[in-house]
């Protein structure tokens, strides 16, 4: 499959990022920004607010339209606002969609490619995760991700269509390891930072990763995600990186929790994708009968129903169990 022709959607930083990225790879690439005004500003300064000091690739197009004939759609909008976004768009029928947001729909508790195939049902869900930060990515500092898709073909195309030599895609037809990683390590990584915020020590912070990974590898094999993407870039490599960087929303997130800064002021109006996924994951665990304690500790204290205290001492008191 040919994919020369890309469009990515969402001007954020890591919509950013991509467009340079697959501009580095010699593709013919527009970024859609939310708005003329918007796209207008972007297209004379050449930045995105939200990517200060990253220069969008000169061959990159901005436009406020996705116009018709792009052979990859690549979605770097927020996972709760992908299906309002997916909605609106008009592709050609099997058109890749590529969902680069980590999370699990609040309301549906839908995964990303699930919420693409329900808005675009003639399109052809993807998934792209793995260790990255936008920031890095878009300065062309060297990083590795997978993309999944059920295809074998069309995934290793869309890697190919978008990697290079500092931006390494592996590809993978596993689409629910690899978004169930993205999504289940954003939670845990407010877990991450609370221990941090709570000077509990590097001890604990090892402790809390391990065990957080137990917790998803459980939960990524109820789903059907195969061992090896759990423990790949996309589950165990974005687990490391987001656990342990302040540069991660979600662990500065729960650094605030864990010093003391109430759940209603604690993201500094940063967007923390875990704090929407907690819930959602949780009430996804408990339905399949799943173990989950860090992440449900998470979500019950961004709801105010644990503080941070009662939620540690409670972790602290489960029974001596045999480690698996």
């Amino acid at each position: 499959m040919s994919l020369e022709r890309i469009a990515v959607v969402g001007a954020g930083a890591w919509g950013v990022a991509l467009a340079n990225v697959a501009a580095r790879a010699g593709r013919s690439v527009t970024l859609v920004a939310r708005g003329e005004s918007a796209a207008a500003e972007i297209a004379k300064s050449r930045e995105s607010q939200h990517l200060s000091g990253v220069r969008i690739d000169a061959r990159v197009e901005v436009s406020a339209l996705l116009e018709p004939g792009a052979a990859a759609v690549l979605l770097a909008v927020p996972a709760q606002a992908l299906r309002e976004v997916a909605a609106k768009l008009q592709v050609s029928p099997t058109t890749p969609v590529v969902a680069c947001a980590k999370g699990i729909e609040q309301q549906t508790l839908r995964f990303m490619t699930e919420v693409i195939a329900e808005t675009l049902p003639h399109a052809t869900p993807a998934i792209l995760s793995g260790p990255s930060f936008a920031g890095d990515v878009g300065k062309g500092l060297p990083t590795a991700v997978t993309i999944a898709a059920a295809d074998p073909t069309l995934a290793q195309d869309l890697a190919l269509a978008i990697g290079v030599p500092t931006f390494r895609v592996y590809h993978s037809t596993d689409v629910r390891g690899v978004e169930i990683g993205g999504a289940a390590k954003n939670v845990l990584a407010i877990a991450a930072g609370i221990v941090a915020g709570k000077k509990l020590g590097a001890s604990a912070a090892a402790a809390l990763v391990t065990r957080g990974f137990a917790e998803l590898a459980r939960f990524g094999e109820a789903f059907g995600g195969r061992p090896t993407t759990l423990m790949g870039l996309s589950g165990l490599g974005d687990l490391i990186l987001t656990c342990t960087s302040s540069q991660s929303r979600n662990y500065s997130l729960g650094i605030a929790l864990g010093e003391g800064v109430p759940p209603q002021r604690a993201g500094a109006g940063k967007l923390a994708e875990g704090a929407f996924t907690a819930s959602a994951l949780v009430e996804l665990a408990s339905r399949e009968g799943i173990e989950m304690p860090i992440s449900a500790a998470v979500a019950a204290v961004l709801v105010g129903k644990l503080t941070i205290d009662a939620a540690i001492e409670g972790l602290l008191m489960r029974p001596f169990r045999a480690e698996g």
